[in-house]
Order: C-alpha cells, then structure tokens, then sequence
C-alpha cells in the first residue's frame, strides 16, 4: 500500500522483503550519524558489522506475520532513502491501547529533504486509521535535533525516562506522547 507522494516526489509505502538489507544499512547509518558522542563509539562501530543479520530478521519478521508496520520512503533516482516502523506499545500494562513508534531514520545526506516528514505524515496517518488513541516514542534525552523534529510534529515528553546500557554506558532516553488527530505533521 503507497501511502503517498509528498510535493518534493517522495513516495511512502510498505516495506518489502527486497527492502530489508537497505533499511538495515539506513538504520546503522542513522544511528552512526545521530548518535555519535551519545553513544559509545565502539557499540555504534559494531553495528556495521550486524547488518547482514538485521536485514534477514527483518526478512523473518515480514513473512512470518507481525504486529509491526514498516514503511519505507524513496525519491526517484534515490531508491529507498528512509525507514520507520511502528506498532502497539512495548510496555503497556493493558490500560492504554496506545502506538509506538519504534523508528524512525533516512540517510544522512537526506536529512532535511522532507524524508522524514514524509515517513512521519504516512506513519501518523496510518497509526490514527488504526484506531491508536495516541504515538508514544522513546528518544535520546540528548539528541537535541531528533527532539526538535518529534516537537515538531506534535510530540511532547511525558515525563517518563529511561536509560538502555550501550557498550557499558547508559544511555538515557525520554518517552514523548502525541494525540493522534491533533495538530498536524510537519
């Protein structure tokens, strides 16, 4: 299912089996590009090397069924430039129906280009269809650009925090809620 053309031509949709050892390498190279000094060196230098692992669970993933939706967004004459991916909530406790979002990342040199945008719009839209009352996501307390877009798009932290060990290093994030059917995407 395409979920759109945005006005700069790039196109969401669902992501295939074909798509998978592209996202993987999107997914290291955002990680690489957006959390260097956040993230210990040596955790985001050893990615590189899983990434014909995450392409084939990813493969898994899709044919065997999921609750997880993954979208991708390409530019003609770029192929797949970006990836998310979104689901129920990880950590409920059965009182809130809520969405995550569990990811989203493009290439670093489409940063800025309306990739992200246009992934955000698809998966906001989808998530609303679905009946999610609202999107919660979990992001680096200390990634002031990614905080800045996810604000943007109508996110707000909730006052939740954890941290994840990277490498012998916490990692802190915060949970950032958004209504779904409130202001618009970016």
């Amino acid at each position: 299912m395409t979920t759109g053309t945005t006005p700069a031509g790039i196109r969401v949709r669902d992501m295939t089996a074909d798509d998978c050892e592209t996202v993987a390498r999107i997914r290291v190279r955002g990680w690489q590009s957006a959390y260097a000094g956040l993230v210990p060196q040596s955790y985001l230098d050893g990615m590189a090397l899983a990434v014909a692992e995450d392409a084939e669970r990813r493969r898994a993933s899709l044919a065997g069924g999921t609750t997880i939706v993954n979208l991708v967004a390409e530019r003609p004459g770029s192929g797949v430039i970006g990836w998310g991916c979104y689901g129920p909530y990880r950590e409920t406790d059965g009182a809130v129906a809520r969405g995550e979002l569990y990811a989203l990342y493009v290439t670093p040199e489409q940063i800025g280009t309306g990739a992200g945008r246009a992934l955000m719009t698809g998966i906001l839209g989808r998530t609303a269809a679905a009946g999610f009352p609202d999107l919660a996501l979990w992001v680096l307390k200390e990634n002031a650009p990614a905080r800045r877009f996810y604000e943007r798009a109508g996110f707000r932290p909730d006052g939740a925090e954890e941290s994840f060990e990277a490498d012998g290093a916490l990692v802190p994030e915060v949970r950032c809620v958004r209504a779904l059917g409130g202001p618009a995407a970016p």
